[in-house]
């Protein structure tokens, strides 16, 4: 039995642990019981700690001090949605338990664990019972009792998660939601399952069949193999290499795919759902992204010229590529770390700046009309992470920053920023676009900063938003037996109806909206919608509220086909 653990063993269980939650992630994704497509917990939680793993990957920790603190940064940073922010806070707390120790034993572990929860806990406003944070704690509270029948890392590890489990499997009888749909909380399972795979780690054992060691756990799994292609040709000088985050996942590369082969060679399109990947080598890089930016948000890229390698290759010198970045960074900022130097902060320009989450160029364009300074792709099924929150503030020209995340998983995401940004930051508890519209129209940059907040929570209450996307599994919730690809229709977040026939929502919708009153009736209809279709869905609502202003717009939203403002 293993008793103690020091840094580089623990860096190893953290991997062990990114990759058991990465093939595990779709199971846990089905346990969401809300049928909405949405950014799932299995999904966020995967990504959350593959960021980790990522970084863990470039360096060699010597204590568990360093491995923890490195740990919680990177998830942190890479936090996605609640279950990921939450994730990154039990780490948090772990971190700052073992800050100073080199190694770490069953008392330090459970120790460990509590700060964790407690962290979690302290951040969470409403925590509620038949969740992670109950699962977390009662692990943490038997790992305390455990170290105190045996001080071994491994016996205290094994002892929180049989608790753990037995907490999760009450889950279902805490949330009346779960025990309708009789399953267990999914964040939950998610921080079991990471917590198994660094049990198994620590006990020696293979690390699981399917996960790759060296790339980070919650990589894209592409089609092609892009170590064996051919560069020996270098008509073309730049191999470049990126991954783009599709705007649905219905687009059609096919014309992506002809203008890459126009510029260049040794072209390789891979692709899953959400994402798709390409190898190109070419002479213009710059336009090969541009272009492929019009197909989704670009998240990764990697460019390296093959004529300079090669002639360094030839003459025995060393061969740069991009792995040599990280440090020619740090010599470049002196005692700087990499994460300072990656920041460019824009120095403030004007005392108020605002960012808007949203996905669609028709929303972004009109957010951008309302007079938000930054844009941030996400939403469903897209959580942005901290990190890519924080460097939208960053370039935000301003000395206080107003963002509204319109969705209400990345207001926790939103709110971590608060801790990593010398600019004041203003998280506004936008949940829908049409909240965070009202908010931008409330604005008065005259009336100061708690006037603005205030004027923006006011506009938010007074809006509401109307959706209708397609149901991505089947569930029986609020009383409705829904089944996978039928159109849901939902208002402030919750399930409203559902049908086969999208017309009979819409009729449905419109009703409601004669019953408030509607004044004004704004819809944005989404990249799925034609824009004849969404004339027909336009008229129902100019006939059900004859007295009301309809505007009908193209936002290029994905999953959403309409989203619809009320007030």
């Amino acid at each position: 039995m293993k008793d103690k653990v020091d840094g580089a063993l623990l860096k190893e269980m953290v991997l062990f642990g990114a990759a058991s939650i990465s093939l595990e992630k779709q199971s846990i994704n089905d346990l969401n019981v809300f049928p909405v497509p949405d950014g799932d917990t299995g999904t966020n939680m995967s990504l959350t700690i593959g960021n980790a793993a990522a970084e863990l990957r470039k360096k060699a920790p010597a204590t568990v001090e360093e491995t923890a603190k490195i740990t919680a940064s990177a998830l942190l940073r890479g936090a996605r949605g609640n279950s990921g922010v939450i994730l990154s806070l039990l780490f948090r707390g772990i971190s700052r338990s073992l800050k100073g120790q080199a190694a770490m034993d069953g008392v330090s572990l459970a120790n460990a664990l509590q700060e964790g929860v407690a962290a979690a806990y302290s951040a969470v406003m409403k925590p509620a019972e038949g969740t992670v944070l109950t699962v977390s704690r009662l692990a943490a509270k038997r790992a305390v009792e455990a170290a105190t029948e045996h001080n071994s890392a491994e016996y205290v590890l094994q002892a929180a998660i049989e608790e753990g489990q037995l907490a999760l499997a009450d889950t279902v009888n805490q949330n009346p939601v779960l025990k309708k749909a009789g399953v267990v909380d999914a964040g939950g399972k998610g921080f079991l399952v990471i917590l198994s795979g660094m049990l198994s780690c620590l006990r020696g054992e293979p690390m699981p069949e399917g996960a790759d060691e060296d790339q980070p756990a919650a990589s894209i799994q592409d089609k092609a193999d892009f170590e064996s292609i051919d560069t020996e040709s270098i008509t073309f000088a730049f191999d470049t290499v990126y991954i783009v985050r599709k705007k649905s996942e219905t687009v059609d590369l096919a014309p992506l795919r002809a203008y890459l082969d126009s510029i260049g060679d040794s072209l390789v399109i891979g692709e899953d759902d959400e994402s798709f990947k390409v190898h190109v080598h070419t002479n213009i890089p710059g336009e090969a992204l541009t272009e492929s930016q019009k197909y989704g948000t670009l998240e990764l890229a990697k460019i390296e010229n093959m004529r300079t390698q090669h002639d360094d290759l030839a003459a025995g010198r060393h061969v740069q590529s991009t792995d040599d970045l990280d440090q020619i960074e740090k010599e470049l900022e002196g005692n700087g770390t990499v994460e300072d130097s990656q920041r460019h902060v824009a120095a403030p320009e004007k005392k108020y700046g605002f960012i808007s989450v949203c996905a669609g160029d028709g929303i972004a364009s009109v957010f951008r009309d309302l007079g938000c300074d930054g844009i941030i792709s996400g939403g469903q099924t897209m959580n942005p992470s901290t990190e890519s929150i924080l460097d939208a503030i960053d370039r935000t020209p301003a000395e206080v920053v107003f963002v509204l995340p319109n969705n209400k998983n990345i207001i926790m995401a939103a709110q971590q920023c608060q801790h990593l940004s010398d600019k004041q930051i203003v998280v506004i508890p936008s949940a829908s676009v049409p909240q965070g519209m009202a908010a931008m129209l409330a604005v008065d940059t005259e009336s100061g900063t708690e006037a603005i907040e205030t004027a923006m929570n006011e506009a938010i209450a007074h809006v509401i938003t109307a959706q209708i996307t397609y149901a991505a599994r089947d569930s029986d919730i609020d009383g409705f037996a829904i089944k996978a690809g039928e159109y849901l229709a939902l208002k402030e977040n919750n399930l409203f109806g559902s049908d086969t026939d999208i017309a009979v929502l819409l009729e449905k919708l419109a009703d409601t909206a004669k019953e408030q009153d509607a004044e004004f009736i704004t819809m944005f209809y989404g990249s799925d919608v034609s824009e004849e279709d969404a004339q027909k869905a336009e008229a129902i609502f100019a006939a059900a509220c004859p007295d009301a202003e309809v505007s009908l717009l193209p936002g290029g939203q994905p999953v959403y086909y309409y989203i619809i403002s009320i007030e």
